[in-house]
């Protein structure tokens, strides 16, 4: 490594020796996920279990701001629950039956208790002690009954909180937000007017009478338990409509998305003269993608519908659980926080006693140059006379020879210097982890056999553990552009570029049995063959401890 690659190796490197991991964070780390597409994963799932971040950084693998620095926006509810919402949930269907939909249809029955506002994906832990350390501070003087006051004019039809209980919550809103401010560093604005529940809004003038004949007919005797809901949205798709895709769809064109019953779509009404007739240009909420859509395999969906649910404060469940004894009731004073954290902490060692027993490692490779400059990375790189030169500093400072020259390297890119750093930064974790790796097989792409010789090199290993190429590993070919699985370098030009291969290792899965343009079966059936083998037959032999995979993961 270069001098100055050196400083900021060893810079980053001690940085995050250093720092503490949460709990949720740490299987996604192990599995070889960065910090920030981990923390940003765990935000849009709601930070509930590590599968759920796990299968939205599987689904978001192609998405093109993945790792833009954009934090989620949050907002804190008073929400009903019991038999008032579902007599509210009622009153909702009926309204949109007879008065078609208005502007309240498009979020769940709720008091606003504070505006959106943002926190950086690291700090959102801190947004749920702010809620329970407000929660717990207005617990004695919470209203046990909520006295609700119809109230209707010309395009708004809700119901008014007034008096006493209306300042109490008021009270519990101004210190969630100072709890936020000092605990999380946001800036959040209480709501300090009036305190309402909307019923509808925005609505056909001659529609208030029946409007208000349904408002009038729902029971406000009903007991009801007030939870205080941490709600957070996308801010990038604010303004953009919401469709919801009724059938699937399988893209024909580059271009477009696919689409699965369910997926949400955001669709930018001013961006779409792109767009043919009967079809729009949106961003799928399950992938990131952007792309065009048939718009009949969709229909409009609630604003709210994508929002995600954080954490909740039941008032009268921690009031309840508050007047037992001090024991039991302290573990258990905020609502649902309890539950959550234990289906949290049983999926992780759950997830943390799987990666445990096993002693199959399976990595990523780094950064490859052309995830970063496009498929024409190769041309800004060559001279006329077919040379390569380094026109960027994240272009490796050199590339090894091959029997066809540079050409052979379009469909087989080296990893950037980054993902020569990234690598590296990968083998020094697992020195410090203390992981003994007796055996390593990379796929025969390039970036992979680079990736597993920076991490040996790490490990103080690169003399000792040859490599021992593997085909079986290699991506689907069906990623792969042309009918022809890419020209790959030989055994010879790596040892040749001085790569310790294993000359004498038999693969599971011979190079020559690739097949172009496979079935994502075919794929499966492939790597599973080959990975048993693998496992298989190293284990057999006691003296071995872990073995390191480095397939091509996408």
């Amino acid at each position: 490594m270069a001098a100055g690659e050196t400083q900021l190796y060893a810079k980053v490197s001690n940085k995050l020796k250093g720092r503490s991991t949460p709990l949720l964070l740490e299987p996604l780390l192990a599995m070889g996920f960065p910090v920030h597409t981990s923390l940003k994963a765990l935000a849009a799932t709601g930070r509930k279990t590590a599968e759920e971040a796990l299968a939205w950084l599987h689904g978001h693998c192609n998405d093109p701001s993945l790792d833009d620095p954009i934090p989620q926006e949050y907002a804190l509810f008073l929400c009903p629950t019991g038999p008032l919402l579902e007599k509210l949930q009622e009153f909702w269907r009926e309204s949109k039956r007879q008065c078609a939909k208005n502007r309240a249809h498009e979020v769940f029955p709720h008091v606003t208790l504070c505006d959106f506002f943002t926190c950086e994906d690291q700090k959102v832990e801190c947004l749920y002690e702010a809620l329970k350390r407000a929660g717990d501070r207005l617990l004695g003087s919470f209203p046990t009954a909520m006295p609700l006051a119809l109230h209707s004019s010309i395009s708004y039809l809700g119901f008014f909180i007034n008096g006493s209980p209306a300042d109490v919550i008021r009270e519990f809103a101004m210190t969630f937000a100072t709890e936020a401010s000092l605990l999380a560093d946001c800036t959040v604005k209480p709501c300090t007017k009036q305190l309402h529940l909307t019923l509808a809004h925005k609505f056909y003038p001659h529609h208030q009478r029946t409007l208000e004949q349904l408002a009038r007919a729902i029971p406000l005797g009903h007991g009801c338990q007030w939870t205080a809901a941490l709600y957070s949205r996308d801010m990038r798709f604010v303004h953009y409509q919401t469709l919801r895709a009724l059938f699937q769809y399988q893209p024909q064109n580059a271009d477009e998305l696919t689409l699965s019953p369910g997926d949400y779509i955001f669709v930018d009404p001013t961006q779409q003269d792109e767009a043919s007739e009967g079809w729009v240009i949106g961003i799928s909420q399950r992938t990131g993608c952007r792309g065009f859509l048939p718009e009949n395999y969709t229909d409009r969906a609630s604003e709210s519908d994508t929002w995600v649910k954080h954490r909740t404060y039941t008032f009268s469940l921690a009031a309840d659980l508050n007047s037992r004894k001090d024991g039991e009731a302290s573990s258990r004073r905020s609502g649902e926080f309890l539950s959550q954290t234990a289906r949290s902490l049983s999926s992780i060692q759950a997830l943390q006693a799987t990666v445990a027993r096993k002693s199959v490692l399976v990595v990523r490779h780094g950064e490859r140059v052309d995830q970063i400059f496009g498929k024409s990375w190769l041309q800004q790189c060559s001279t006329p006379d077919g040379k390569y030169y380094r026109p960027d500093l994240n272009f490796p400072c050199s590339l090894p020879k091959r029997s066809h020259g540079i050409k052979d390297f379009e469909n087989d890119p080296p990893l950037s210097s980054c993902g020569i750093f990234q690598s590296r930064i990968a083998g020094d974790a697992l020195l410090d982890s203390g992981i003994r790796i007796s055996s390593v097989f990379a796929s025969p792409a390039l970036r992979c056999v680079q990736t597993a010789k920076l991490i040996l090199e790490e490990l103080k290993l690169e003399k000792k553990v040859k490599i021992r190429v593997e085909p079986g590993l290699f991506e689907w070919t069906k990623w792969e552009s042309g009918k022809t699985t890419p020209t790959l370098m030989s055994l010879d030009e790596l040892r040749e570029a001085n790569f310790n291969i294993d000359t004498d290792y038999r693969p599971a899965f011979p190079l020559s049995a690739l097949m172009p343009a496979e079935s994502y079966q075919e794929y499966v059936d492939r790597c599973t063959a080959s990975v048993l083998q693998i496992v298989n037959t190293q284990l057999q032999d006691t003296t071995k401890r872990s073995l390191l995979l480095l397939p091509l993961l996408q």
